[in-house]
């Protein structure tokens, strides 16, 4: 977001007091204060003494700016560039002090739930050293035993949307690792059960087509049993 205002806003409004005929309203409205913090510093009644800042020396306004202001009462000033801001340079990212104390439970909470994430995403997001994961993933770390695992989002050390996407780039980085001997076994397995259950199949085929083609056993014995015992069965009568 674009800066509206000087930043040094009560030593600007002391010299624009002291060295313009700006009116308190428009001084006010370009330093962003209140008409009546304006009012307490051309009173000299302010909390503080303030030295003058000079706007136009700092690149804050042009004189004929101020002159425009003088000339027309309704007239709004226009900042001419806003400050610099700060950018973050390359290097482990800072942390406040009171948060050093958690980057452990931070960075074993990471070592936990994403073994995908390397020591260098870890110092990258978080801002620590390579010994200190070493430490945490081998349990020699001094303070171990005090340690507990904590998101570090919650904990402050990295937003949400920065964990997100080194999750999602340290999935995609790591190359899915397969296990050759495993499929080869679960392959030769697969083929044996197929190969017997092809077996058994047959084989209740072959044995129902030969019950079905095998003609009938002549019953000869038991037929001239029944009729020598009918014989005599009317013999006798």
């Amino acid at each position: 977001m674009a800066q509206t205002h000087p930043l040094m806003a009560h030593a600007t409004a002391a010299w624009l007091v002291d060295n313009s005929s700006l009116t308190f309203e428009q001084i006010a409205e370009f330093v962003g204060l209140h008409i009546l913090e304006i009012q307490a510093i051309a009173d000299d009644t302010a909390a503080t003494k303030l030295t003058g800042r000079d706007p136009i020396a700092s690149g804050d306004l042009t004189q004929a700016e101020i002159d425009k202001g003088q000339a027309n009462p309704d007239y709004r000033l226009k900042l001419i560039k806003g400050p610099e801001q700060q950018t973050r340079t390359k290097g482990p990212r800072y942390t406040p002090v009171s948060k050093r104390i958690e980057k452990p439970d931070g960075i074993a909470w990471i070592v936990r739930n994403h073994p995908e994430i390397t020591d260098n995403q870890i110092v990258k997001l978080i801002g620590t050293t390579k010994t200190t994961i070493a430490a945490l993933r081998d349990r020699s770390h001094w303070n171990y035993a005090n340690i507990v695992p904590k998101d570090p989002v919650t904990l402050g050390l990295c937003s949400q949307r920065e964990l997100d996407a080194l999750v999602a780039a340290a999935s995609k980085d790591k190359a899915p690792v397969e296990d050759s001997g495993l499929d080869d076994e679960r392959a030769a397995l697969i083929g044996q059960l197929r190969a017997e259950r092809e077996a058994a199949i047959a084989a209740a085929e072959a044995a129902a087509e030969s019950a079905l083609s095998e003609p009938a056993e002549p019953q000869t014995g038991v037929s001239a049993e029944r009729a020598a015992a009918d014989a005599a069965l009317f013999g006798r009568r």
